[in-house]
């Protein structure tokens, strides 16, 4: 119950920012413009709150938080006077009124770059994308790729991180292929082909790359004991710093995974250890103590693994001054918004299931987890919605910004506006498609969340 408070919370806030921007761009421009601005809205429905500023323009909250609108004086809806007449909307040229119309998605991604910049200011904390274990008979094993070489780009796009990794193999998707630039373990840099004719991806189930079979890189964990907790059940038993576990009871153990499985359901028992200490094989008995946990008692031993050594600077923080981090946000907000168009096409195209069309659900699970991880994985996650929205309203469906830009681009041609009644058609088959779109990604979160 908590989470889907928070959740809501934060689809409230993120969806709130996104509305806020995109509907002040239209606003700003028509007012640069000379247009009468009657309403400005965040939200739908009755107003839960509104204001009427010393312009005349009324500012006010919605009770449904999932869109807004800016009303203009408007000679085709309102009676607008001779004196007015300058002042409204459809009065104005075509390049004015395509200008305000299109500011909406620009103003989405100004703000994806604004918050991008500020996330690359805080920095973010991440891990270079090494590759760990190779899946047998995967793509990745096919392309020779092996343990504990980084991914240095995907298709000659730099990928500083699995996010990269993620966004490239996103874009290659419905693709016969994809390059891989990496560097080896021995510190060669090259290159591998991955075959995509047969890939399968699911996006409920797995990620891009661990459908190729690639996993995320794990250090390796052995048997050898580094360190032994004071007052642990292992030091009063006679584990030693050094051991190697190599029994446990009757059983023989080759990973670490075996044992911690073992001493996890061994809580309260004496349980016999056989162990190599200075190639000397010896026999310990050790009562394994009790931990709560989040499954109820389990066992406890006190004692640390040996791990393999992460690569050089495995871990860091992406982080950028203040003129290299706007320059790096703009440049960021360009690769979401190619990989926004991309899957766009690859939806009408069929390379890209209409499965992976999420609602407001979905919407508000990604803003409540991405909020609760951080504050710079809240504005990645705010500023790829707002690159979304944008390319989304720039869509040529007539219910959408790009459809409004499409007849204002006809008129430009023709010398004279798209008529009334052509315009009315195409609205209403606008309005069936973006509902029909809508109804379907309510579907998929219905699935997603109830079964």
């Amino acid at each position: 119950m908590i989470d889907a408070i928070w959740y809501f919370f934060s689809f409230v806030v993120t969806l709130g920012i996104l509305v806020a921007f995109h509907e002040f761009g239209h606003f700003w421009v028509a007012r640069r413009c000379g247009v009468k601005v009657l309403t400005f809205s965040v939200g739908f429905g009755r107003a839960i709150w509104k204001r009427e500023g010393k312009d005349g323009t009324v500012y006010q909250l919605g009770i449904i938080p999932l869109g807004g609108y800016v009303r203009m004086l408007d000679e085709r809806i309102d009676d607008v006077s001779e004196e007015e007449r300058d002042v409204s909307f459809n009065a104005q040229s075509v390049y004015k009124r395509f200008a305000i119309v299109a500011a909406g998605p620009i103003a989405n991604f100004v703000l994806a770059v604004a918050v991008l910049w500020l996330m690359f200011g805080i920095g973010v904390p991440t891990v270079k994308p090494v590759i760990g274990d190779v899946k047998a008979g995967s793509v990745a094993a096919e392309a020779q790729l092996e343990r504990g070489s980084e991914i240095l780009s995907v298709d000659n796009v730099e990928a500083y991180d699995w996010q990269q990794v993620q966004l490239g193999l996103m874009s290659a998707i419905g693709d016969d292929e994809t390059v891989l630039t990496l560097r080896t373990p021995d510190g060669d840099e090259v290159k591998r082909t991955l075959n995509l004719s047969g890939w399968q991806f699911d996006p409920e189930t797995e990620s891009t790359f661990g459908s190729l079979g690639i996993e995320v890189y794990q250090p390796a964990v052995y048997t050898e004991l580094s360190q032994v907790e004071s007052g642990s059940p292992a030091e009063a038993g006679g584990l030693k710093e050094g051991d190697t576990i190599t029994r446990i009871g009757d059983e023989n153990v080759e990973s670490w995974t075996e044992i911690r499985k073992i001493i996890a359901e061994s809580a309260g028992q004496d349980v016999l250890f056989t162990v190599q200490r200075n190639q000397v094989e010896q026999q310990i008995s050790v009562q394994i103590g009790e931990r709560e946990s989040q499954n109820g008692v389990i066992g406890y031993l006190g004692v640390v693994p040996v791990t393999e050594p992460l690569p050089e600077d495995y871990v860091f923080t992406h982080q950028y001054g203040f003129f290299s981090g706007l320059a790096k946000g703009a440049e960021k907000t360009w690769e979401l918004m190619v990989v926004s168009v991309k899957m766009i096409g690859k939806l009408l195209t069929g390379d890209v299931s209409v499965k992976n069309l999420a609602g407001p659900l979905s919407i508000a699970e990604g803003a409540g987890v991405s909020a609760s991880n951080g504050f710079v994985y809240f504005l990645s996650f705010l500023a790829l919605l707002s690159v979304n929205l944008g390319i989304i309203n720039l869509l040529p469906l007539p219910v959408l910004d790009g459809g409004h830009l499409m007849f204002y681009s006809i008129e430009w041609v023709r010398g004279k506006p798209v008529s009334e009644r052509v315009q009315d058609v195409c609205y209403r088959i606008g309005g069936v498609l973006v509902f029909a779109l809508m109804a379907l990604a309510i579907s998929n979160d219905i699935a997603r969340f109830a079964f």
